[in-house]
């Protein structure tokens, strides 16, 4: 017999007499043995205790039971629950280190003999799922965190699924009623999916999927029916919101998990959030609960943008051509708000890590921004990709509903009480929305951007300045985008070389844009000029100014590390990927009359041209030095192509 076999029937011979511990009264001397194991863990060092008597040692401490005759009973049920919170954190940490960078040898070897005897000869397993129930919360996630650990490492080394675990989490699927039992399922497999996401294991994840693809559907399908009322009864009022939040961070997960393993392969777990678009959007103008409002509109929001799990760091995402279910949940967006879905919407007053702001004197509370960033992109963005896939007639009515849309968008901003001073242009309003989330502003300036095109193809009209009553001017927009960052070139690098926004993808068909309609630009600066004066725009939200960051500087060499992309773009050639003809008007623009050349350039313009030119001879100079991180050849021609237009029509 192999010496490490001669040692493990060693262990389980002292193993055996010592179960005789689980179910006894609670041995005081367990807290502290159980701790001393921990802390040998923490430092990295093999512990003194050999397996079987940690094994023996972890089994009872979870079996432990309030001594009989003790005076204190909460006390002594304290301290219970204390230990078993020690215990499950040290099969989590047993589980981990296993696969741990920098664990020794020994203590890789040490975690997995205790593991083994654990699993093997205590069902160890079985009585941590038996926690999933426990009335203290605590306990209950710590073991969904302490299971989910063994799950993985499990599928990891065997590819096998503990079946005690499946079996619980089928059965409360099926019977979703609100309780700790249904949340540390839910979070348990919520869990497992995020690691093998993470580790890339593909294979895995997509048998993990099938073997709960049916229990998924029963659970979403019970609590996001239209009677999702009577399900969650007054009674389970404690775990609803719980429940509900749970749920939603699992339906992320199973919509990241699809673009993860790629769009060739679907199942019907991974459609959940797309299936249930309708069930989700009364959720969020019905639900009691504020914050689950909140969490089922910032899913939207991620779906849409197909940005699900990206807070999740969930590893690269595998993204396909525009699928028809992101189109179902973009109609089922589109057909709420033309039934008064944005009226029912709850928006609550902005808060803090202190509570809600105060009144002061006549100033209104500030309405909480990240709600309504949320529903502005989530309208934006549906109303962007419907035009997309609208042609021909239908394209043309689709480009109707969507001015209105909008407009309904700016009026439900209206009544959470934000307010434009000094400047009613419609136009100003995504840059009062959106202007303090940097990723979230570029994003509504793309899907703006689209939004005028597409209608400006459907309609056949040509006329930017007929989109300032809707808000849609793409001129506006950029021209408010620079003052926000008051003409400073060197911002706009930052934007550029960031992979943390779509700028890119917006400036180079903005860019290809304004060649086609120069005149319309020059009106737009003419207006800003004429209007707003050297200041620009003074936004307020509910008594608050919205006022532009503070610049950062930006480094003029910039060294990307080698073989990292900073940019997910090959060349600026790739940023229009909807290939709309902007350039149509181009060759008129580019010969203008001589009462044009004989028209004063305004002084917006020429700040705009400054700025624009100043970004083109630094990255040409990074360009030159090989310093900067894409091909930027086609953006260079296209600001090139700026300061030309200038010259010409100056």
């Amino acid at each position: 017999m192999a010496i490490d076999d001669r040692r493990r029937q060693h262990d389980l011979s002292k193993l055996c007499p010592l179960m005789s511990l689980c179910g006894t009264p609670l041995v005081e001397g367990h807290f502290e043995s159980i701790s001393d194991l921990s802390r040998c863990l923490l430092r990295g060092s093999r512990p003194g205790r050999s397996a079987g008597d940690a094994a023996a040692l972890i089994c009872s401490a979870l079996c432990a039971e309030t001594a009989d005759g003790d005076g204190d009973e909460d006390r002594a049920g304290s301290r219970v629950s204390d230990l078993t919170c020690v215990t499950l954190t040290l099969v989590d940490r047993l589980v981990s280190v296993q696969t741990e960078l920098g664990a020794s040898s020994q203590l890789c070897s040490y975690a997995e003999e205790v593991t083994v005897l654990l699993h093997q000869h205590t069902d160890l397993l079985s009585k941590m799922v038996q926690q999933f129930q426990a009335e203290d919360q605590i306990v209950s996630h710590l073991a969904a965190k302490s299971v989910s650990s063994y799950i993985f490492h499990q599928l990891q080394t065997s590819r096998v699924l503990h079946p005690v675990w499946q079996r619980k989490t089928v059965q409360a699927f099926h019977s979703p009623s609100p309780s700790a039992d249904l949340q540390a399922c839910m979070w348990s497999l919520t869990d497992v999916l995020k690691r093998l996401m993470k580790g890339h294991h593909e294979d895995l994840l997509m048998e993990l999927l099938a073997a709960f693809d049916s229990s998924l559907s029963t659970l979403c399908s019970k609590l996001l029916s239209d009677d999702v009322q009577p399900v969650l009864d007054s009674s389970s009022s404690v775990h609803r919101g719980t429940t509900l939040c749970t749920l939603l961070d699992l339906l992320e997960v199973l919509t990241a998990s699809r673009f993860t393993c790629g769009p060739a392969v679907c199942l019907p777990s991974q459609r959940l959030s797309h299936i249930h678009s309708s069930a989700l959007l009364r959720m969020a103008s019905s639900s009691s609960e504020y914050f689950v409002q909140k969490r089922v509109l910032l899913l939207t929001k991620r779906i849409l943008l197909q940005k699900a799990g990206e807070d999740m760091a969930l590893g690269e995402q595998k993204h396909g051509p525009l699928c028809d279910d992101v189109m179902v949940l973009a109609d089922a967006v589109l057909q709420a708000v033309a039934r008064g879905w944005l009226q029912c919407l709850h928006v609550e007053s902005e808060c803090f890590f202190g509570g809600v702001a105060q009144e002061r004197g006549d100033e209104a509370q500030r309405p909480d921004c990240v709600m309504l960033r949320a529903v502005g992109l989530i309208v934006l963005k549906s109303v962007d990709l419907k035009l997309q896939t609208a042609g021909g007639t239908a394209g043309e009515v689709s480009s109707r509903e969507a001015l209105v849309c909008v407009q309904t968008l700016w009026s439900f901003l209206r009544q959470c009480r934000v307010r434009l001073t000094e400047t009613p242009h419609p136009c100003c309003w995504p840059g009062l929305l959106f202007g303090e989330q940097d990723d979230d502003m570029m994003e509504a300036a793309k899907a703006l951007l689209s939004i005028f095109l597409r209608h400006r193809l459907n309609s056949g009209s040509r006329d930017a300045d007929a989109a300032c009553a809707s808000g849609c001017n793409p001129h506006c927009h950029f021209l408010l985008l620079l003052r926000s960052v008051s003409f400073d070139h060197s911002t706009l690098l930052d934007f550029l070389i960031s992979t943390e926004t779509c700028f890119l993808e917006y400036f180079v068909r903005y860019l290809k844009y304004v060649g086609s309609d120069w005149q319309g630009f020059t009106r737009a600066c003419q207006r800003t000029d004429e209007s707003e004066g050297e200041q620009g725009p003074k936004f307020r939200l509910s008594g608050f100014s919205v006022r532009p960051a503070p610049v950062p500087q930006a480094a003029e060499e910039i060294r990307p590390a080698s073989g990292i992309r900073l940019v997910d773009y090959g060349s600026s050639d790739e940023s229009d990927t909807e290939n709309i003809d902007v350039s149509d008007d181009s060759r008129n623009n580019r010969e203008p009359n001589s009462k044009q050349t004989q028209r004063p350039s305004s002084q917006t313009s020429a700040r705009v041209v400054s700025c624009l030119s100043q970004l083109r001879q630094v990255v040409t100079r990074l360009q030159t030095k090989k310093l900067f991180p894409y091909n930027a050849s086609s953006l260079l021609k296209l600001l090139a192509q700026v300061e030309t237009l200038q010259c010409c029509h100056h």
